[in-house]
């Protein structure tokens, strides 16, 4: 038969033996036939699944990648950038003088209920300045490790500069208008200091210190602020410390009558009181009394500037808050702030200076101490010389800030009619050590002065001597 199927078929009919033989040879190779089968079948399936997935999967990394690599390439960028961190003056070029200059007038006032503060300061979060320029001058006095920062403080009639300490900083104050009861307590609590302050008089609260600032007059009072520290300022306040301690542990400390319970019934208030001014404030207090301590204690922490000697040059005069070697030159009481400040580690030295109209505090600079200074009054024009390739002048007004960083050149030049009256405060507890342009020039033999400048030597004979300092001169 033609029919192969059938052949089969009839041969198996032929002989059953032959069937029984075949059929035990067979079966089991239709199974293993279809065992490997299934086999193949299955795995072929699972590489199609596979390849499938892995195709999916490197087609997603691929996007993810792009998109990586991308973000990477902006953040290379950012990080290869001139300055870091991105600060917003890389936007725009800031100019040279605000690395020296603080208009701090336009800056941002920090409103309390009972005054207000503003800032010429150092800030570690950019976002946290208002502008460019006050960028650039809290960026110069970190990078220079000033150790300065400077605030003006107003408190209001019978406002209080909440009790409070500062971890990092010693301050100095100089009262400008006003008049307020001072309050310092030494370690252990054993020994409180108080004292009143007029206005031209200074304060001075060492790191660490607690102490608090009473508006006793009639009229606002407005401190400027003089901060030994070039980071940000760290301080705690007593209300604020109060209401962070557990009520328990208070309770145990204090020990008031009523226990935990009279420690419950103080309650923050939802404004900060760091100037604190209450609105039901003769509801409060029935009798206050502005103690004044000895003078052997008043004067550790105070100093009548106004009152003190006056060092009068052709130009203007300077009157000085500072350490003197051996007391020289001071009295009693002036003694005792001296050796306080030289007991106390980067204490300020403080000074107010007068320029008559036209008058200038000529080129010199400071071998000891970064200078920082506030416009009382007047206006004037300031130069400076960081070296031959940065060098700056600017004019100056009433509010304005600046900035002399050690061993830089400068001068101060009145321009207005009235005089030009301002604050400085200098880096050091010791004696300042500064070189004036004339002195300089007539302690530098003539001969290197000619060779230097390509002049004749007798030239320099034209350089007059004064017997009288000519640190503030007059045309």
């Amino acid at each position: 038969m033609e029919n192969p199927g059938f052949e089969m078929h009839e041969e198996k009919i032929q002989s059953s033996s032959n069937m029984k033989e075949l059929t035990k040879q067979e079966v089991p190779e239709r199974k293993n036939h279809w065992s490997l089968m299934n086999i193949f079948l299955v795995c072929l399936l699972a590489c199609i699944i596979s390849t499938i997935i892995g195709v999916l999967i490197i087609s997603l990394v691929y996007i993810h990648n792009t998109g990586f690599m991308t973000e990477l390439n902006v953040q290379k960028h950012e990080i290869t950038s001139p300055k870091t961190p991105i600060r917003m003056s890389d936007k725009k070029r800031v100019d040279v003088r605000f690395q020296f200059l603080n208009h701090l007038g336009k800056s941002k006032v920090f409103q309390f209920p009972g005054g207000d503060i503003q800032w010429a300061r150092f800030r570690s979060d950019v976002k946290d300045y208002p502008s460019d320029e006050e960028m650039e001058f809290g960026t110069s006095i970190n990078n220079q490790r000033s150790k300065m920062t400077f605030g003006t403080l107003r408190i209001k009639s019978k406002g209080l500069r909440a009790p409070h300490w500062h971890f990092n900083a010693n301050e100095h104050g100089f009262l400008l208008k006003g008049s307020a009861w001072i309050g310092v307590v030494d370690a252990g609590g054993s020994i409180v200091t108080t004292y009143n302050v007029t206005a031209g008089q200074v304060i001075f609260f060492p790191k660490n210190t607690l102490h608090w600032v009473k508006n006793v007059g009639k009229d606002d009072c407005l401190f400027l602020l003089f901060f030994t520290t070039h980071e940000e300022l760290q301080t705690l306040d007593v209300d604020d410390v109060f209401f962070s301690t557990p009520e328990d542990i208070a309770a145990r400390s204090l020990k008031p009558q009523g226990g935990v319970n009279f420690i419950r019934t103080f309650k923050k208030q939802t404004e900060d009181q760091a100037i604190n001014l209450p609105p039901n404030l003769i509801e409060l207090v029935q009798n206050a009394s502005y103690v004044q301590s000895p003078d052997k204690l008043v004067w550790r922490y105070f100093y009548n500037l106004k009152d003190s000697t006056e060092f009068k040059l052709p130009g203007g005069i300077i009157q000085w808050a500072r350490f003197r070697k051996n007391g020289a030159g001071l009295n009693e009481n002036e003694k005792i702030f001296s050796d306080s400040l030289q007991m106390h580690e980067n204490a300020l030295t403080l000074a107010t200076i007068r320029i008559y109209s036209n008058g200038l505090r000529q080129p010199h600079f400071h071998f000891n101490a970064h200078e920082m200074g506030y416009v009382i009054s007047g206006c004037g024009k300031v130069g400076i010389i960081v070296s031959s390739k940065i060098t700056t002048d600017f004019d100056i007004g009433t509010g304005d800030v600046v900035f002399f960083p050690i061993g830089t050149q400068h001068y101060i030049k009145s321009t207005c009619d009235e005089d030009l009256l301002m604050i400085l405060a200098f880096s050091t507890g010791n004696q300042l050590q500064t070189l004036d342009m004339d002195d300089y020039f007539h302690a530098t033999a003539d001969h290197i002065l000619a060779q230097l400048f390509f002049k004749k030597q007798e030239e320099f004979k034209k350089i007059p001597r004064f017997s009288e300092d000519q640190a503030i001169n007059l045309p």
